[in-house]
C-alpha cells in the first residue's frame, strides 16, 4: 500500500488525468442511458401496447386523421403539457408518437422529469413504425 501512495504522490498528474478520464466515461455513459431510456423499438412500444398500455399521438388533429397508430388518442403536445395529469390514469404505460420521434421524446423527458411515470415514445416515431409496415389507420 505504501508503494502505492509513493507513486500516486511521485506522478501526480498521471493519477489525477487517470481519475479525470474515468470520470468522463461514467459522465457519458450515464448522458447516454438517460438519454435513451424512455425510447422504444417499434417491437418494444408493441409489447408495452399489448400489456395495456396506451399510445398517445402529440402531433396536431389534421396530421393524425391523416394517419395514426391504431386505437391510438390524439392529445396534442401543447395540450399535454398544459394537463400532464390526463396521462396518470395509464399505471400500464403511456407511448408517446410523432412524425420521426424527436417531439415524443422530448415530451417524453418533461413529463418524467415532472414526475409522470411509465411514459415512453417510439425511436423514429411514426416514420419507423410505418417503415417496418405495422398498422396506422387514417380519418
Amino acid at each position: 500500500m505504501q508503494e502505492l501512495t509513493e507513486f500516486a504522490s511521485g506522478n501526480l498528474f498521471l493519477v489525477t488525468g487517470l481519475i479525470a478520464s474515468g470520470l468522463a466515461v461514467v459522465f457519458y455513459e450515464l448522458r447516454i442511458k438517460a438519454r435513451d431510456i424512455g425510447s422504444l423499438s417499434s417491437a418494444m412500444a408493441i409489447r408495452v401496447i399489448n400489456d395495456g398500455g396506451t399510445v398517445v399521438d402529440i402531433r396536431s388533429p389534421e396530421l393524425f386523421s391523416s394517419g395514426h397508430i391504431v386505437d391510438s388518442r390524439n392529445i396534442p403536445e401543447a395540450e399535454l403539457l398544459k394537463n400532464p395529469a390526463v396521462l396518470e390514469k395509464h399505471r400500464k404505460g403511456t407511448v408517446l408518437v410523432c412524425d420521426n420521434g424527436s417531439r415524443s421524446a422530448s415530451i417524453a423527458a418533461q413529463l418524467r422529469k415532472g414526475g409522470t411515470e411509465n411514459v415512453f415514445c417510439i425511436k423514429g416515431g411514426l416514420a419507423v413504425w410505418q417503415q417496418e409496415n405495422l398498422p396506422v389507420v387514417r380519418d
